[in-house]
């Protein structure tokens, strides 16, 4: 006896139909694509927005980041200017000693 059924041919486009039928429960229908580009525009706003916001708080961030070596830079020059300045002192304060040394005639300090 043989399995095969009666008309091969039938048979064989009554499973294409169950494939098929399937097949359409798995597809998706205009409203879901509908639903999903609207869902992928809410998504792009809000990238958008968060985007913006990100380049804000990076515009702050440089701000405040460009203002602290502003700073930076003014306490740097006030020290240098400052330092400069006591060396200046400094080696007029040996020039004076050298010459009252010279004057009393004493032998020159021994440097540690």
């Amino acid at each position: 006896m043989s399995t095969e059924p009666e008309n091969l041919v039938l048979q064989l486009l009554r499973d294409m139909r169950a494939d098929m039928a399937g097949m359409r429960a798995e597809m998706a229908t205009k409203a879901d694509l509908a639903d999903l580009r609207s869902e992928i525009g809410s998504l792009r706003a809000d990238m958008a927005s968060d985007f913006i916001d990100v380049r804000r708080e990076i515009a702050g961030v440089r701000k405040d980041l460009g203002e602290q070596i502003v700073g930076l830079r003014r306490a740097v020059i006030e020290y240098h200017t400052s330092v400069v300045g006591h060396g200046v002192l400094i080696s007029e304060l040996e020039a004076r000693l050298r010459r009252v040394e010279q004057h009393l005639d004493l032998p020159p300090l021994e440097a540690h």
